[in-house]
Protein backbone atom coordinates (compact mmCIF):
# COMPACT_ATOMS: atom_id res chain seq x y z
CA UNK A 1 0.00 0.00 0.00
CA UNK A 2 1.72 3.91 -0.79
CA UNK A 3 0.88 6.19 1.65
CA UNK A 4 1.55 9.38 0.87
CA UNK A 5 3.26 9.52 -2.44
CA UNK A 6 6.29 7.24 -0.68
CA UNK A 7 6.48 3.90 -1.71
CA UNK A 8 5.92 2.44 2.10
CA UNK A 9 4.17 -0.48 3.24
CA UNK A 10 3.15 -2.63 6.29
CA UNK A 11 4.00 -5.94 6.59
CA UNK A 12 3.60 -8.60 9.76
CA UNK A 13 6.36 -10.64 11.05
CA UNK A 14 6.16 -14.10 8.62
CA UNK A 15 4.84 -11.53 5.42
CA UNK A 16 7.03 -12.31 2.45
CA UNK A 17 8.23 -9.54 0.04
CA UNK A 18 8.37 -10.54 -3.21
CA UNK A 19 10.54 -8.45 -5.93
CA UNK A 20 10.62 -9.21 -9.49
CA UNK A 21 13.68 -7.74 -11.50
CA UNK A 22 12.70 -6.20 -15.29
CA UNK A 23 12.22 -8.19 -17.87
CA UNK A 24 12.23 -7.96 -21.35
CA UNK A 25 11.13 -10.23 -24.10
CA UNK A 26 12.73 -8.51 -27.32
CA UNK A 27 16.36 -8.23 -26.73
CA UNK A 28 17.11 -4.02 -26.48
CA UNK A 29 20.58 -3.72 -24.80
CA UNK A 30 19.94 0.48 -24.43
CA UNK A 31 17.02 0.26 -23.19
CA UNK A 32 17.05 -2.59 -20.77
CA UNK A 33 16.83 -1.70 -17.12
CA UNK A 34 19.18 -3.41 -14.32
CA UNK A 35 19.21 -2.91 -10.61
CA UNK A 36 21.37 -3.48 -7.57
CA UNK A 37 19.55 -3.25 -4.29
CA UNK A 38 20.35 -2.01 -1.74
CA UNK A 39 19.21 -2.21 2.21
CA UNK A 40 20.29 1.02 3.98
CA UNK A 41 19.95 2.52 7.17
CA UNK A 42 17.47 5.87 7.47
CA UNK A 43 20.40 8.09 6.10
CA UNK A 44 20.96 5.78 3.16
CA UNK A 45 17.25 6.14 2.04
CA UNK A 46 16.90 9.86 2.38
CA UNK A 47 19.82 10.52 0.56
CA UNK A 48 19.67 7.07 -1.87
CA UNK A 49 23.50 6.71 -1.09
CA UNK A 50 24.58 2.49 -0.95
CA UNK A 51 27.15 3.79 0.77
CA UNK A 52 25.32 5.30 4.29
CA UNK A 53 25.47 1.47 6.20
CA UNK A 54 24.43 -0.38 3.24
CA UNK A 55 24.75 -3.58 1.64
CA UNK A 56 24.28 -5.18 -1.73
CA UNK A 57 20.74 -7.52 -1.02
CA UNK A 58 20.22 -7.92 -4.90
CA UNK A 59 20.80 -7.66 -8.42
CA UNK A 60 18.94 -7.67 -11.20
CA UNK A 61 21.39 -8.08 -14.26
CA UNK A 62 19.25 -10.40 -16.57
CA UNK A 63 17.05 -8.54 -18.06
CA UNK A 64 16.51 -11.01 -21.27
CA UNK A 65 16.91 -14.16 -19.03
CA UNK A 66 14.74 -16.90 -21.56
CA UNK A 67 13.31 -18.42 -18.14
CA UNK A 68 11.19 -15.03 -16.87
CA UNK A 69 11.94 -12.20 -14.70
CA UNK A 70 14.49 -12.83 -12.19
CA UNK A 71 12.72 -13.13 -8.17
CA UNK A 72 13.75 -12.67 -4.97
CA UNK A 73 11.94 -12.65 -1.46
CA UNK A 74 12.65 -11.74 1.52
CA UNK A 75 10.62 -12.97 4.64
CA UNK A 76 10.39 -10.69 7.50
CA UNK A 77 11.02 -13.08 10.59
CA UNK A 78 11.63 -12.84 14.33
CA UNK A 79 14.80 -15.51 13.70
CA UNK A 80 16.24 -17.00 10.76
CA UNK A 81 18.30 -20.49 10.87
CA UNK A 82 20.46 -19.58 8.38
CA UNK A 83 23.80 -17.64 8.90
CA UNK A 84 23.50 -14.84 6.42
CA UNK A 85 19.70 -14.05 6.95
CA UNK A 86 17.97 -11.43 8.28
CA UNK A 87 15.90 -10.93 11.57
CA UNK A 88 13.61 -8.20 11.56
CA UNK A 89 12.04 -6.77 14.13
CA UNK A 90 8.18 -5.37 15.10
CA UNK A 91 8.16 -1.77 15.51
CA UNK A 92 10.98 -0.97 13.30
CA UNK A 93 11.66 0.41 9.81
CA UNK A 94 13.72 -1.02 7.03
CA UNK A 95 14.94 0.83 3.69
CA UNK A 96 16.20 -0.11 0.38
CA UNK A 97 17.12 1.61 -2.32
CA UNK A 98 18.24 1.06 -5.75
CA UNK A 99 21.75 1.91 -7.40
CA UNK A 100 22.65 1.33 -11.65
CA UNK A 101 25.73 -1.18 -11.98
CA UNK A 102 28.85 0.42 -13.31
CA UNK A 103 28.80 1.06 -16.54
CA UNK A 104 25.35 1.11 -17.43
CA UNK A 105 22.91 3.71 -18.03
CA UNK A 106 22.24 5.67 -15.00
CA UNK A 107 19.21 5.50 -13.66
CA UNK A 108 16.82 6.72 -10.76
CA UNK A 109 16.89 5.79 -7.39
CA UNK A 110 14.08 3.82 -6.39
CA UNK A 111 13.19 3.88 -2.55
CA UNK A 112 11.00 1.85 -0.38
CA UNK A 113 10.32 1.94 3.22
CA UNK A 114 9.26 -1.35 5.12
CA UNK A 115 7.36 -0.88 8.73
CA UNK A 116 7.08 -4.18 10.69
CA UNK A 117 3.82 -3.87 12.44
CA UNK A 118 4.63 -4.35 16.42
CA UNK A 119 2.52 -7.80 17.31
CA UNK A 120 0.70 -7.61 20.12
CA UNK A 121 2.67 -9.98 22.16
CA UNK A 122 5.45 -6.72 21.32
CA UNK A 123 6.81 -4.32 22.71
CA UNK A 124 6.74 -0.70 20.91
CA UNK A 125 9.86 -0.68 19.88
CA UNK A 126 12.05 2.59 18.09
CA UNK A 127 11.29 3.09 14.23
CA UNK A 128 14.88 3.78 14.03
CA UNK A 129 17.16 0.48 13.05
CA UNK A 130 19.49 -0.59 14.72
CA UNK A 131 22.29 -2.47 12.52
CA UNK A 132 24.15 -5.28 13.94
CA UNK A 133 26.76 -8.09 13.86
CA UNK A 134 24.48 -10.66 12.95
CA UNK A 135 23.01 -8.23 9.71
CA UNK A 136 20.12 -7.77 11.51
CA UNK A 137 18.69 -4.24 10.03
CA UNK A 138 16.50 -2.97 7.36
CA UNK A 139 12.44 -2.73 5.28
CA UNK A 140 3.81 -3.34 -1.31
CA UNK A 141 1.66 -4.28 -2.82
CA UNK A 142 1.80 -2.24 -6.01
CA UNK A 143 -1.61 -1.47 -7.73
CA UNK A 144 -1.64 -2.65 -11.25
CA UNK A 145 -1.39 1.07 -12.44
CA UNK A 146 1.90 1.28 -10.51
CA UNK A 147 3.49 -1.39 -12.29
CA UNK A 148 4.21 0.80 -15.26
CA UNK A 149 6.03 3.57 -13.38
CA UNK A 150 8.30 1.45 -11.09
CA UNK A 151 10.56 -0.87 -12.92
CA UNK A 152 11.28 -2.94 -10.22
CA UNK A 153 8.00 -4.78 -8.89
CA UNK A 154 7.92 -5.50 -5.28
CA UNK A 155 4.85 -7.02 -3.93
CA UNK A 156 3.45 -8.26 -0.58
CA UNK A 157 2.76 -11.87 0.40
CA UNK A 158 0.76 -12.34 3.53
CA UNK A 159 1.64 -15.44 5.84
Amino acid sequence: RFHRGDYTVEVSINDYLDIYCPHYEEPLPERMERYILYMVNYEGHASCDHRQRGFKRWECNRPDSPNGPLKFSEKFQLFTPFSLGFEFRPGHEYYYISASPPNTVDRPCLKLKVYVRPTNDSLYESPEPIFTSNNSCCSLRVPPAALAVVPVVWTLLGS
